[in-house]
């Protein structure tokens, strides 16, 4: 019974994106049916059409009068692109001084548009929300989570970063990774002053930073030590 009604709801979606398509083809300049037509792609996972129909919404609603929503959007559809990509499969069963690494579950490169792409978006949502008409429960929702993405955007950033300054690979940067970290890690508290594993990561970044760090090889011997700068 539980598959049926599972694949009734896909098939419902199905319709829905048809019936959005039908709405398209009416009323083309019509910025509310790519909106709904994008969010239905990316409810089947179908994330570039999603996308392109997102784009074309925000193009065609001049007066802003949704964009915020819109670009609260297409800020998810980046989230989890970056959640989905290497950093995302890092786990970690600790931040910490003494987290060992095995071979392929490093981080070792950081792409800062992995993380500015979704923050843009976020930013917009927020910058356009006054001028965003739709019912007050949405208005609420960008308007309270829009920040909250916001801040775990920095929080990932400011992880991954701490990741790559513990790869066994010598590169030179490590303190200055830890550094900008912390940066990161204060602005995902400026937005969110609650958020536990912010507050955790900065007692950890700090304590690396004043005692330094060893980097451990997959069998456990140290593999890298790196000087703490008091």
């Amino acid at each position: 019974d539980d598959e049926e009604e599972g694949e009734e709801v896909e098939f419902d979606l199905e319709a829905q994106v048809e019936e959005f398509r039908r709405q398209i083809e009416e009323e083309p300049e019509n910025c509310v049916h790519h909106y709904n037509l994008g969010e239905a792609l990316a409810e089947l996972d179908q994330t570039d059409e999603a996308k392109a129909e997102f784009e074309t919404a925000l193009e065609l609603d001049q007066d802003k009068a949704f964009s915020a929503i819109i670009h609260f959007g297409l800020g998810g559809l980046y989230y989890h692109e970056m959640i989905a990509g290497i950093q995302g499969n890092v786990v970690r069963s600790s931040v910490g001084l003494h987290s060992q690494h095995k071979a392929g579950c490093q981080i070792i490169e950081v792409n800062d548009d992995d993380y500015e792409t979704p923050l843009i978006q976020y930013e917009a949502a927020i910058k356009t929300l006054d001028s965003l008409q739709a019912d007050e429960e949405i208005v609420d929702h960008v308007k309270e989570n829009a920040p909250k993405q916001i801040a775990d955007i920095y929080y990932k950033w400011a992880s991954d970063l701490i990741d790559k300054s513990r790869q066994i690979k010598v590169y030179g940067d490590e303190i200055k990774d830890v550094k900008q970290s912390l940066q990161y890690l204060k602005k995902a508290l400026e937005l969110s002053p609650n958020h536990s594993q912010a507050q955790l990561m900065v007692k950890y970044a700090r304590k690396m930073l004043q005692e330094g760090w060893d980097i451990y090889d997959e069998y456990g011997f140290v593999a890298k030590e790196i000087q703490g700068i008091g």
